[in-house]
């Protein structure tokens, strides 16, 4: 369950409105600058889809002893 929800907020939240108003980004811009950048971005998105990934594989796997 770890997987699925850390994997679904990784790959929608970059893409959000609370990713630019972040307090942390406001006070460092050089940081705010390169978070903002789409590859950036894409990136955090991707390991949002990669845990989702893991998260369905598990669950498709999954195997009671």
């Amino acid at each position: 369950m770890v997987h699925l929800y850390l994997g679904l907020l990784l790959l929608f939240f970059p893409w959000m409105h609370f990713w630019t108003l972040n307090r942390f980004f406001l006070y460092y811009a050089p940081v705010a600058h390169f978070m903002q950048s789409g590859a950036v971005r894409g990136m955090v998105s991707g390991l949002g889809l990669l845990n989702f990934w893991i998260a369905l594989s598990d669950a498709i796997h999954y195997k009671e002893s």
